[in-house]
């Protein structure tokens, strides 16, 4: 355990679901930008988020995309599944069902539509972490779920259950942020899952992050996470603030649509999406295009 914690510890992207003008996986373009990533020196992968857009992706398509994505990584750096949902015994269906060779840990999403009340969310994890075979790492987002998992939540998680490893925190909130760095364990990791506001999480103590901007600039962000971790603030932010304008950018017209745009732009896949999810308007392009293009003279 303490050596996949390690591994988890800086980088990981939440990686796109490339698709074809037809609306199929584009799994040519999948293979290039897993290797796009992995040259830029990520330290681990995150399959079938909400990046992934992973609501409109079935169970067959699922099991080929992670088929095809633990046989290309091939094992070089750790691979992260989200499995998540707002029906736990649904939610343990889909670990049953799935094979976790090559696959190191899950991301499941805090439920959503429901609004469970916390005792709710405690039982949710508590039975996902007992049904799967490997580590969990929670993740709130009640931006997009509309329920949190507060902080007395994820500590109580984190002590009782032995199976929860750490969580993607993108509550927003700092004080939620700072109480579970304040009393989480030893070894119960806390992950940024907001690109700007990783460097001042960082600084308080954090772990790393699940990115977006990192599928497209995963060099560059990679490396301001492990300045920070290391204590090198000051390069740290000369990073950040070179990057702090195409992140906002990228989510102007929401996400993945922004980050799909600038893969496009970078052409290493395709601007599609599935439903109800649209590409960004022309001038959201026109600004990350522009964006791109200043980081590259910098």
């Amino acid at each position: 355990m303490q050596k996949l914690l390690a591994k988890l510890r800086g980088t990981g992207v939440a990686i796109v679901t490339p698709f074809t003008k037809a609306g199929a996986i584009d799994f040519p373009a999948h293979g290039r930008l897993i290797e796009y990533l992995i040259a830029g020196k990520v330290e681990y992968i995150v399959l079938l988020g909400t990046t992934g857009e992973s609501a409109t992706i079935p169970k067959q398509e699922r099991k080929a995309l992670v088929d095809f994505t633990v046989e290309k990584i091939r094992r070089r750096i750790p691979l992260v599944l989200g499995v998540g949902g707002n029906s736990t015994a649904d939610v343990v269906l889909a670990i049953h069902g799935t094979q976790f060779k090559g696959i190191d840990a899950i991301l499941s999403v805090c439920p959503y539509y429901n609004k469970p009340q916390q005792e709710g969310i405690f039982r949710h994890f508590r039975t996902i972490a007992e049904a799967s075979p490997v580590p969990v790492i929670l993740y709130t987002v009640p931006g997009r779920t509309g329920s949190n998992i507060n902080a007395a939540t994820t500590l109580r998680l984190a002590r009782e259950v032995k199976n929860i490893i750490g969580i993607k925190e993108a509550s927003g909130s700092f004080d939620q942020i700072f109480q579970v760095l304040k009393h989480r364990p030893k070894d119960f990791l806390v992950i940024s899952g907001d690109d700007g506001l990783t460097l001042p999480m960082l600084s308080a103590g954090a772990d790393g992050v699940i990115s977006v901007v990192a599928n497209v600039c995963p060099k560059e962000f990679s490396q301001m996470v492990r300045l920070a971790l290391r204590g090198d603030f000051e390069k740290a932010r000369k990073i950040h603030f070179r990057l702090i304008d195409l992140i906002n950018a990228l989510f102007a017209d929401g996400s993945p649509a922004g980050i799909k745009a600038a893969l496009e732009i970078r052409k290493i896949s395709g601007n599609f999406l599935r439903l109800p999810l649209v590409p960004v308007r022309k001038d959201i392009y026109n600004l990350i295009k522009a964006q791109l293009q200043k980081i590259e003279k910098i």
